[in-house]
């Protein structure tokens, strides 16, 4: 790091202005961040991967400090039994357990994202195995903001993937799964991840998988 850049540091740890330099730039040296989340069913605590997932790490700390995830609620849990493929692919893992949130109040309103959808990192984040956090979005695979998920199962379904299929004569046509970015692992709190997978859901409006009574997160913040 140059005399400059540590000056700059130096400055900011002085100034309490620690996070809002770059992620890169922030962790670069030291040990990864880590989150605390306080919820109705106990703490949960996060280690984020800013090496894997640089500009998705970056994203979830701004909403962070924001203090955007305080009072909101885990609105999505799903809980599928695994079941087998077919054919040359009928090992193939196809179930998908998570408990979702980030996103949502207390009365399942959505709340407006405070910043620009991040780019998908999947591609060199960490694969959606058990214990790990990872971001929610839409079918565009550029388009999360602060929705975020905990894999409470390994769900491979949600990783990246790329195949290849042969369609004449010395031709391939190659087709890629954008797959959902994991962007860091639970270190503590996991019991309580699976309790909230445990609860009990029902189908509200037009979501379904809503806990039948609300899990708040009630405070996320950064260990310090």
């Amino acid at each position: 790091m140059t005399l400059a850049r540590t000056l700059i540091l130096a400055a900011a740890l002085a100034c309490g202005l620690f996070l809002a330099l770059p992620v890169n730039e922030t962790f670069a040296a030291g040990p990864p961040p880590v989150v605390i989340m306080e919820t109705s069913m106990g703490r949960i605590i996060v280690m984020l991967s800013p090496k894997d997932a640089p500009k998705t790490v970056e994203n979830f700390l701004k909403y962070v400090n924001a203090g955007f995830y305080d009072g909101t609620v885990f609105h999505r849990v799903v809980q599928e039994k695994g079941y087998q493929g077919r054919g040359d692919r009928k090992h193939e893992n196809k179930s998908m357990n998570i408990v979702q949130g980030g996103g949502y109040t207390a009365n399942i309103s959505k709340k407006e994202a405070l910043f620009p959808p991040v780019v998908n990192e999947a591609s060199t984040g960490l694969v959606n195995a058990r214990g790990t956090i990872a971001m929610a979005r839409t079918d565009n695979p550029d388009s999360a903001t602060s929705e975020f998920f905990f894999n409470v199962r390994d769900n491979p379904i949600l990783d990246r993937k790329e195949s290849y299929s042969k369609t004449g004569a010395g031709s391939f046509d190659s087709t890629t799964k954008a797959g959902y970015c994991a962007f860091g692992k639970v270190i503590r709190g996991m019991d309580v991840v699976e309790r909230i997978h445990a609860v009990k859901t029902i189908t509200r409006g037009r979501m379904e998988n809503v806990p039948a009574e609300n899990v708040i997160l009630k405070k996320a913040y950064l260990a310090r």
